[in-house]
């Protein structure tokens, strides 16, 4: 664990990714990231269900890519490593897939190497950098991948932490705009949406909990302004959806919706 980055780890506060990997079952967490994570559960109780949706999701669309033919993935806003990973699940499809890993949470960085244990046919990188920082991300990502080919362009659970719909906007297009013809964009997104299974003001609540504990700046969107997200693209059926109902495993029972919605679609 390098000294720079264990220096930067507050465990005072509150912080999404170890929050996340908390609800997800694991132990990069502290004290703090499971009373806030509490917390969100006495008010959102399915938030942990909504948390391994979004990592279903993550499967089945980096799966569907890879199928697709794409096998080079820029994943903004990784997280802490859990089980399948993007690489993992895309190089059991193409193993020479090369994957680029992007955060700026210092305790990823402790753990980039777990996101590093590429098959011997392809690549992974990771590169510690903010989000918005589109210009050093593209220009550091160009090391491993070839932005002449198609490129999966992955932002699951980070758009959530840019609280401006503008700037949120800027930060896809600033990255779409430099990725060849036939790239895709998929995105999952912390949704405020109320329906018959969902509570849209409890999950504005919880929002609100976790940001008056000091925590990971976090915004809720409806669907309508999560679509918003993906403009100038063309989105896939079955659109936003709640994560839990795009392209699920065959079941004879219907999944159950979750205050998580995604969507996968095909650039310009």
């Amino acid at each position: 664990m390098p000294d720079d980055a264990r220096s930067q780890l507050d465990t005072s506060v509150p912080h999404s990714a170890r929050i996340w990997d908390y609800w997800l079952g694991g132990k990069e967490n502290f004290p703090v990231d499971r009373e806030a994570g509490d917390a969100v559960l006495q008010i959102v109780p399915g938030i942990a269900t909504s948390a391994r949706n979004d990592r279903a999701f993550l499967g089945r669309a980096v799966r569907f890519l890879a199928e697709e033919g794409i096998d080079q993935f820029l994943d903004l806003g990784t997280g802490l490593p859990t089980v399948d990973n993007t690489h993992e699940v895309a190089q059991r499809v193409a193993p020479g897939s090369r994957i680029v890993y992007v955060d700026n949470d210092p305790l990823v960085l402790l753990h980039a190497r777990a996101l590093l244990q590429s098959s011997p046919e392809g690549t992974c990188d990771y590169i510690q950098a903010d989000i918005r920082d589109t210009g050093t991300i593209l220009a550091e990502a160009s090391r491993t991948l070839d932005f002449d080919r198609p490129v999966g362009l992955m932002l699951l659970g980070v758009l959530n932490h840019i609280l401006d719909d503008d700037e949120a906007r800027q930060v896809v297009e600033g990255v779409l705009s430099a990725l060849a013809p036939g790239s895709f964009l998929v995105i999952s997104h912390t949704c405020d949406a109320t329906t018959e299974n969902l509570d849209g003001e409890a999950m504005r609540r919880a929002v609100r909990e976790v940001m008056e504990r000091g925590g990971t700046p976090i915004c809720a969107r409806s669907p309508e302004r999560i679509e918003a997200l993906f403009a100038g693209t063309r989105l896939l059926d079955p659109g936003v959806v709640s994560c839990s109902r795009w392209r699920p495993e065959p079941s004879p029972w219907p999944p159950e919706e979750v205050p998580h919605f995604c969507g996968v679609a095909a650039a310009p």
